[in-house]
């Protein structure tokens, strides 16, 4: 039988040694032996195991109520600013013409489109002629399904990001749960999300960022069940001793062939959309295939193989390779099919007709290849100055937000309810104490990494890098601190890890569990009041002048 984890019964089972008839023997004269360790278990970590059908449920309904009260915070009045934000004027607009025509068309100046679109009756000033855009085009796609159900506007454009955000809430729940074997880390982890304001604000703002955030972690995910399975076959494998144990084995750590892994085809499909929405998903597929290669050599390694690595590059390596990244360029390519059955996209004839060593490949395959070199140098060389730009070396520690909207209200209008004018803006900032907690996370995981060999650990750091490092490269680009949103996930497992920490071992005494649990809930609780506090910012309302420079910290900020 197999639970809600994926992981066999069987082989989740704690077993209990039967004494041998010699350790009957000896226990007459007061011995007693200790039970061999089961390699079973350090295979497959067990989870807690259920006591009645409410603590069964659990597993979902916690991450549920977590998910409800991300969604209620991400879908109240999300039309609202009703204003084009920020870069919608590109994702939203693109998002329409590929709704209509395939590909992205042209419009006027933002100047002229922008209040086009939010007038009464509304005016789409959109042309078929193509028009040349920088990011391939799955997460375009995405807003555009909102668009298709509640039209061009605010709302519309918005919902499927703060459909997205929601979701990966709920994910991250159960993430979390499977990563640390905890239901109430799972859901801490989820719930610290929930109250993130980066998150927050890429969840209502139809940008791409969030996009690219949901399928790399949908895909992190992926992976970790896939770790398991496959974990739990090889601990099938394993021959039982005379007490019903299992131990290592060579043979079976060497030769057991984990078979169909569909999950990690899924991972393969999640990561070529995240590649598909924005290009910086693509360091998530190389991240995210060196760390399921490791994995695979640490399950060979306990299960007893002499030579994990020649083992996994026997058995596993090619397939693991097979699995992830031509899964991830075929998804790629799928999300291309508009502009491949368009004649007016950008490109999309430039191949024709044309000669040379490459002509063997079909033209549109050449055309687009084409364009993707062009979007490399657009990327590479954008180095335009902006007032909100900042170096990825300030980004843990929110040195500079950006500011997606700033208006100020005249009393009595826009919620504007002082005697003077308000500030009324929209801030991308992190919540502050979240982020600069996830901080000394990030030190304590790369301490129980380097020197405790936590796969935990690895796991979050590898995927906080696949999100983060990457930018280092780039530092003499344009580029802005909302790109975290990517790592978002994985600094939030960061604290959960170290409020597990705080909270100490279940073996730890009365005293030293007490203590922990004041100091971790204490905070948590810091945390929320931290987001509750910048809520305003977040949220786009209105409140008075002295109100919104309070809340300032950093002079950077403004």
């Amino acid at each position: 039988m197999t639970s809600d984890t994926g992981v066999d019964e069987d082989v989740r089972a704690a077993v209990v040694p039967e004494a041998t008839a010699w350790a009957e023997r000896l226990r007459r004269f007061g011995y007693l032996a200790h039970p061999r360790a089961d390699t079973r278990g350090r295979l497959v970590p067990p989870f807690p195991r259920p006591t009645g059908r409410t603590e069964a449920a659990r597993g979902w309904l916690g991450p549920v109520l977590v998910a409800v009260l991300a969604g209620v915070l991400r879908f109240w009045r999300l039309g609202q600013p009703r204003a084009v934000v920020f870069d919608e004027t590109f994702y939203a607009k693109d998002a329409w013409s590929m709704l209509r025509h395939g590909y992205e068309g042209t419009w006027p100046d933002r100047k002229i489109a922008d209040p086009q679109l939010l007038a009464h009756p509304q005016v789409i000033p959109l042309s078929d002629t193509a028009s040349f855009v920088a990011h391939p085009p799955m997460g375009k796609w995405v807003i555009a399904l909102g668009e298709g159900l509640f039209g061009l506007g605010p709302f519309g454009w918005r919902f499927m990001t703060a459909l997205l955000g929601t979701l990966s809430v709920l994910m991250l729940c159960r993430i979390g749960r499977r990563l640390f074997r905890s239901t109430a880390l799972g859901c801490l982890a989820g719930a610290l999300m929930a109250v993130d304001g980066l998150h927050f604000v890429m969840s209502r703002t139809a940008l791409l960022d969030i996009v690219v955030m949901f399928f790399a972690l949908a895909a992190f995910g992926c992976l970790l069940i896939d770790r398991d399975r496959s974990r739990a076959r090889l601990a099938a494998a394993l021959p039982l001793r005379e007490d019903g144990s299992a131990g290592p084995d060579h043979n079976a750590g060497t030769h057991t062939r984990l078979g169909l892994r569909p999950w990690r085809l899924a991972a393969g499909v999640f990561l070529g959309l995240a590649a598909s929405s924005k290009w910086n998903g693509l360091y998530f597929l190389v991240f995210f295939t060196a760390l399921t290669v490791l994995w695979d050599v640490g399950a060979r390694r306990v299960a007893g193989a002499y030579s994990p690595y020649r083992s996994v590059l026997r058995r596993d390596l090619g397939w693991s390779v097979l699995s992830l990244v031509p899964v991830a360029v075929v998804t790629y390519l799928a999300t291309w099919t508009g502009w491949f059955l368009s004649d007016k996209g950008y490109d999309r004839h430039w191949a024709d007709g044309r000669g040379g060593p490459w002509s063997w490949v079909p033209a549109p395959l050449r055309s687009l290849w084409h364009y993707e070199y062009l979007v490399y140098q657009f990327n590479v060389n954008l180095h335009s100055p902006h007032k909100y730009q900042s170096n990825p070396w300030s980004w843990l520690v929110l040195g500079r937000p950006v500011s997606f909207y700033y208006e100020t209200p005249q009393p009595g209008q826009q919620g504007c309810h002082s005697t003077s004018p308000c500030s009324q803006e929209i801030l991308a900032l992190g919540t502050p104490l979240l982020w600069w907690t996830a901080c000394a996370a990030l030190v304590y995981l790369l301490f129980r990494w380097a020197l405790r060999r936590d796969w935990r650990a690895g796991a979050v750091l590898c995927a906080v890098g696949a999100g983060y490092l990457p930018w280092f490269d780039f530092q003499d680009r344009t580029i802005f601190s909302f790109y975290a949103v990517a790592f978002v996930p994985y600094l939030c497992l960061a604290v959960a890890m170290l409020v597990g920490a705080l909270l100490g071992p279940p073996r730890a005494s009365e005293g030293r569990r007490v203590v922990g649990a004041v100091a971790a809930g204490a905070l948590v609780l810091l945390i929320a009041w931290s987001f509750i506090y910048f809520f305003p910012l977040y949220a786009g309302q209105a409140i008075p002048y002295a109100d919104w420079h309070a809340r300032m910290w950093l002079d950077t900020w403004i």
